[in-house]
């Protein structure tokens, strides 16, 4: 039986810094994919106001100012902007799965935000490890932003940029069935080709496998770098090649890991659209599915703690936790 799904992904840049230039350039995406017929639509990773490359160009105190503004612009999920969005989703009845910088209060998080067709929260995560210098702006999350949502649509799942290359949590994704994953990039231009492990095969080769191996469709938009970003980032040459223009590698693949899609140019902005039938992850799992028939429990086994973790426990959960387990220590007692 059929059972398709038609998505967008999206290859574009951000009105970089700009809360709501970049909230009004969603919508406008939004729109558009709604209006080419799309159920779900996925934007880059810190879409919202952009991926701060300036990270990895100048010293911790030399972007001070820029790391002061980019808080400025990142996005508060109890916001009007926020409510722009959710307002959108459900006006234009797709899906949004959005890549922001989350602020929470005094901290900034790599984040990632599933709405539904109703304009509803399906679910919010967090990347579990901010990769290198991302350390020093973006906070990280736990167990519980390691989830597959179900929808209406299906399984939906996502994780950001190198999260694709941590074998553990790709595990625990597959573990959860996941049907349709976003694989959200930031853009590959950043000190290229000298560093291939951040470049565009490694990282194209990482959202395909994730395909492959966890049997699921996977849209993996992407970011590019505009002339106005380049120029707000990079005060000299040296700046400039780090930092290229273009790295847009959007993709969406099939749970064989085959292009669904043709790739835009690298420079080029744009939607690629792709009609996804989940019937053929069935056929992509009777060969290796790696959670069911093709594991070996008695031989390796992942350790998946889930919970979301606590950064103040009152006196009243202290003492409803003691009390549960106490009562399980009696129960097993009399057992």
């Amino acid at each position: 039986m059929s059972n398709l799904i038609k998505v967008a992904c999206v290859q574009a840049a951000p009105v970089f810094m700009d809360l709501q230039g970049t909230v009004n350039k969603t919508i406008q995406l939004i729109e558009e994919a709604a209006q080419n017929g799309a159920q779900l639509i996925a934007f880059p990773e810190t879409w919202i106001p952009g991926y701060p490359w300036f990270l990895w160009l100048d010293t911790p105190m030399a972007n001070v100012p820029k790391v002061y503004q980019y808080h400025q612009n990142s996005l508060e999920l109890d916001s009007d902007a926020a409510q722009s969005i959710q307002d959108a989703a459900k006006k234009n009845n797709i899906f949004v799965v959005l890549g922001f910088s989350e602020r929470d209060h005094g901290s900034l998080y790599i984040s990632q935000w599933t709405i539904n067709n109703l304009g509803e929260t399906v679910s919010t995560r967090r990347k579990l490890k901010a990769t290198h210098v991302e350390r020093t702006l973006f906070g990280e999350s736990d167990g519980s932003s390691i989830r597959v949502d179900e929808t209406s649509l299906g399984r939906i799942g996502a994780l950001c940029c190198w999260e694709h290359l941590q074998p553990l949590a790709r595990y625990a994704m597959y573990s959860q069935h996941e049907q349709i994953h976003i694989a959200a990039w930031p853009s590959f231009s950043l000190y290229q080709p000298q560093m291939a492990s951040i470049g565009p095969d490694v990282n194209i080769a990482a959202a395909r496998l994730y395909a492959a191996e966890g049997q699921c469709f996977v849209i993996s938009p992407c970011a590019t770098v505009s002339q106005e970003m380049q120029d707000f980032m990079c005060e000299t040459e040296e700046q400039k090649k780090l930092l290229a223009l273009g790295g847009g590698h959007a993709r969406i693949f099939g749970p064989d890991g085959r292009d669904l899609v043709t790739p835009l140019a690298e420079d080029e902005e744009g939607l690629l659209y792709a009609d996804l039938d989940l019937s053929h992850i069935t056929m992509a799992k009777t060969a290796a599915d790696p959670v069911g028939h093709y594991s070996r429990p008695d031989v390796f086994q992942l350790v998946f703690n889930k919970s979301a973790a606590k950064k103040v426990i009152t006196k009243q959960d202290y003492e409803q936790e003691h009390t549960e387990k106490s009562v399980c220590t009696e129960d097993n007692a009399e057992g």
